[in-house]
């Protein structure tokens, strides 16, 4: 493992530096499970909430067992149907104050 320095090299003459490259561990992927539990809670337009809660508590089980590419799948299915429930109950909320007022 080791190469033994020529004779005509001496220790004096070779660099004492050393160069350690550490590089980052990548970013987890967001699972979105307090969005989704909030909208399960407060805005389950057809059960939107609820599949967007089993998606992101996937999305965290992927995240553990480090298989990142699934638990990015199951994260952005999940952040897509939390949009989609919550432009559901704004324009439900909008309906409404239309009919009262």
């Amino acid at each position: 493992p080791y190469e033994m320095l020529p004779a005509e090299v001496g220790m004096e003459e070779l660099s004492r530096s050393t160069t350690v490259l550490v590089e980052e561990p990548p970013r987890p992927p967001r699972d979105h499970l307090v969005w989704s539990l909030f909208t399960t809670l407060y805005g389950n337009f057809c059960c939107l909430g609820l599949l967007a809660f089993v998606f992101s508590v996937k999305s965290r089980d992927r995240k553990v067992l480090g298989d990142y590419s699934g638990a990015l799948s199951y994260g952005s299915t999940a952040k897509c149907l939390n949009i989609l429930a919550l432009v559901i109950n704004i324009i439900i909320v909008i309906i409404v104050v239309a009919i009262v007022a």
